[in-house]
Formats: C-alpha cells, structure tokens, sequence
C-alpha cells in the first residue's frame, strides 16, 4: 500500500478511528498496529508476510536467549545464528542473481562457460529496513545494552509497524520498542502536527518528486539526444527527486506515527544545506548512517587508528553503504565516489566541523557558507549520476556528453510540467526548508509563529497543488526497491 494513494487515504483513518477506542489498552492497541501493519504489508503480496514472521520469531526468541544466557560462547552462537538467519534470508533475495550473474562473466573470461541459473526473484518490499532493524535489537542485547522483550505482541509490532516498514526511518529497539509499552494518549498538538508533517511529505513526494521524475526519466533513457545544459538540469532535478521522494516518505510515516501517539527518529534534517560532505551525510538518511556506523565503522576502528586504518574504514562503510542500496555495480561505484570525496575532509580532521545548522540565527547565509554549500552540491549531484545510471558504462557515457555538448545553452524539453513551473516549484520548497532548517521538519511549529488565516490559506494553497497530481499517475518511492 502506497502513501501517496486513495488507499491509504481509507486505511489510516478507519485504523486511526478503531485504535483510539481503545485507548484505555495498550495490549488492544498494540494488537490493532500489528494486525494493521500485517494487512498494510500484505497488501503487495500476502505471500512475503512468511518471512517478516520468521525474522520476527527467530529473533524474538534468540532475544530471550541472549538476555537469560551468561556463557559467552553460547551468546556469540545465538547473534551469529541472527545476523546468519537474517543476512542470509537478505542476502538471496537480493543479491543471489548479482553474484550469479558476476560468477559466471569472471569465469567466462577464462573461457569457462556455466548453465543460467538465475531466478525470477521478487524482492520483498522493505527487507532492508526491517532486517536491520530487528539486526540492531539482538546486537543491542548481546551487548547488554538493552534488556528483550517479554512481549511477543510487542516485538511483533515494534518490527512491522506500518508507518516506517517499508522505507524507514530504520529505529533501534532502545527508542520504539518502550513505546510500545507506556500509555498513549491523543492530543491536540500530536495530531496538528502529525497531519501537518504528512502533507508536506506529500507536497514533496507527489509534486516535487514526482515530476522531477519526469523530467529525469526522458533524459536519462536518451541522454544522447540532449543537450549538455539539459543533461547537468537532469542531474540537479534528480538530486531533487530522490531528496523529495525518500524524505518525503520519511515525513509521512513520522507524522503518521505521530497520530498514534509515537515518536520515530528525524531521517533527514535538510542534507543539501551542507558545508561539506560529512556533515551531508550526518544529516541524510540519518538511520540508515547512524546504523552502520555503530554497528560497522565503530566496531572496526571508525576514525582511529594508523593513517591507513582510517582510509580503510571509509571505504567500508561506504562501500557497504552502497552495496545496501541494490545489487549493481553503480551503487558501489556510488559509494566508493562519496568515501574519495569524504577523506580530505576526515585526514584534514574537519569531519565534524560543521555540527550545527549553517546560519543559526540569521536569514542568510554568509558568502563563504553559501559557497560551500554550492560546491558541496555539485559533489552531491556527481555521485547521484551513477547513482541513478543502469550501468556504469552509461554513467560515463552520460558525463561524457555533459561536457560534449552544450552545457551553456539554455535547456529546452517539453514534460508535462513546464520547466519553469517545476523549478519555481522546487524554489519554494527549498525557501521553505530554509526557514525551518532548524526544526525537526520545514513546517514544525508554524501554529505558534503564523497567524490563523495565513496559515489556513498556506495549507489550502499546499492541498491545492497536491490536488492537481492526484489523478497522476501513482508511483512507488524510489527506496521500496532497496
């Protein structure tokens, strides 16, 4: 079930109107999310809920092992039976065909030739996520930072909840799990802002990314055809699309949490407003970084070390940051791209230089902030060339024709949308996002800083736009394939 759907639109109301009747218990109430979430998930294909069963099962119950066993060797035993059950489960259904396909090529060149055994594999909507996250709670256990679930109920619901199941924010069990556990209660302020938060989820997800999608599908299907200036306009518009898209989904599973009364983890705190490429990814999809970095770059050294260590370890994490992403070559590249791009900024020991928003307490930025922000994008938007290349050879290919043709001209495509239309569009988004960079999202608390009737008219004017691509064709979000 998409968010961006009539759906949807019925779904959460009738689960929101049944959970709150009985706010008197949280035992009810948290049979209801589950229930909801199975029904939310299976409504792709029933057939998948088998495995995001199994994985909650199985790590359920090496939880309580892990919390009741003091022998060490059995521990190690019990997390590597999870990280096994649970990688390897990841592991087939999306990346069996990948090293199939890599196998046989590698050997081809020697002249060997192999029958095809590649499957017809359906990748399970939200794996990663999910994986990860019930991943992060065995290893917090065996850690003995934090104390299993008695609960099957409440476990269950803690992996499956239907707001962040599919795409994240990717929560550690420490944060959502007692959630689960206390009393909820609905109120005035939970409620405003949770509707606030998902509408302009959506404004970015069906306005802003959906047409950038448009754009970018054209040029990036015939990138022979274009000009150089339309080409690098393709680029900036997909940087634009997969921020809209993926933060867009971010904002209404958070806001949709919120009307439940649950408080989920900020996935994005407005990443193209960085000073350089650390403080980007500080501040992009923020679960899935904070995630590997204390379960792989910590453990492995992270930032300490010898010279050649720490070069080592940021490879890692962003090679296996990219690896995450999809079984293609690209996504490597990708991540091989962002850790060159990241190592001056570590070796110089400025990698946490800009910890906090950039022109605090100012409407602008200064020229030297502004620059680096500018410089720190085009490095963002070279990386998503290969990002959203089919290959590498046309990722290249691509760039190659940036600079073949003629990238000064002014770039002419016939969409839809108009071009301008679009672009003044993602003019005020980013105005937007501006005046609330220091917020948890661009809209928090604009009850207590607008007046009424502005107010009311910004969110008429937001539901008007949405309203113009509602008979648009739907869309998936670009993360429900990683």
């Amino acid at each position: 079930m998409l968010f961006n759907t009539f759906d949807f639109a019925l779904f959460l109301p009738v689960v929101f109107i049944v959970y709150w009747l009985f706010k008197r218990s949280i035992k009810i109430q948290n049979v209801i999310l589950l229930l909801a979430s199975y029904f939310f998930y299976a409504w792709w294909d029933w057939r998948f809920l088998g495995i995001i069963i199994l994985s909650t099962l199985v790590d359920y119950l090496i939880g309580l092992q892990l919390g009741s066993e003091s022998r060490q060797l059995k521990r190690k035993i019990l997390l590597w039976g999870s990280l096994i059950l649970n990688l390897g489960i990841l592991g087939f259904f999306k990346y069996f065909n990948f090293f199939i396909d890599n196998f046989k090529d590698a050997f081809s060149l020697m002249g060997a030739h192999f029958p095809d055994y590649t499957l017809n594999i359906l990748l399970p909507v939200g794996i990663s996520f999910y994986t990860f996250q019930t991943l992060s709670y065995t290893i917090d256990i065996y850690r003995n930072q934090l104390k299993p679930s008695k609960s099957f109920i409440d476990f269950a619901v803690y992996v499956s909840f239907f707001p962040q199941l599919v795409a994240g924010p990717i929560e550690r069990a420490s944060s959502l799990l007692p959630q689960f556990k206390r009393n909820r209660s609905i109120n005035h302020s939970d409620v405003s802002e949770g509707l606030r938060q998902i509408l302009w989820g959506l404004f970015k997800k069906m306005v802003i990314a959906d047409n950038c999608a448009e754009y970018v599908n054209i040029v990036f299907n015939d990138p022979g055809g274009q000009s150089g200036s339309v080409l690098v306009l393709a680029v900036i518009l997909f940087a634009f699309q997969i921020y809209g898209d993926f933060s867009g989904y971010s904002d209404i599973a958070i806001g949709t949490a919120r009307l439940f009364g649950f408080r989920l983890m900020q996935n994005f705190a407005f990443p193209y407003f960085s000073r350089d490429i650390a403080e980007f990814w500080r501040r992009w999809h923020i679960s899935l970084s904070s995630w590997f970095r204390d379960y792989l770059y910590v453990p492995i050294g992270g930032s300490r070390g010898s010279l050649i260590n720490q070069i080592r370890n940021v490879f890692v994490i962003f090679l296996v940051s990219g690896f995450w992403h999809g079984a293609n070559w690209t996504f490597l590249f990708w991540g091989g791209l962002n850790a060159i791009f990241f190592l001056p900024v570590l070796l110089r020991k400025r990698n946490r230089l800009h910890l906090d928003v950039v022109a605090k307490g100012r409407i602008f930025p200064s020229y030297n902030e502004l620059g680096k922000i500018i410089i720190t994008f085009i490095f963002i938007c070279f990386t998503w060339i290969f990002f959203r290349a089919r290959n590498i050879a046309a990722a290249f290919e691509y760039i190659g024709y940036i600079f073949d043709r003629g990238i000064y001209d002014i770039p002419q495509l016939d969409t839809l949308i108009s071009t301008k239309m679009l672009i003044s569009l993602i003019g005020l988004m980013s105005l937007i996002e501006w005046r609330g960079r220091t917020k948890l999202y661009a809209l928090e608390g604009l009850e207590n800083s607008l007046p009424q009737f502005p107010r009311w008219s910004f969110y008429s004017i937001l539901i008007f736009i949405i309203g113009m691509y509602m008979y648009t064709e739907e869309t998936a979000f670009i993360y429900f394939q990683f």
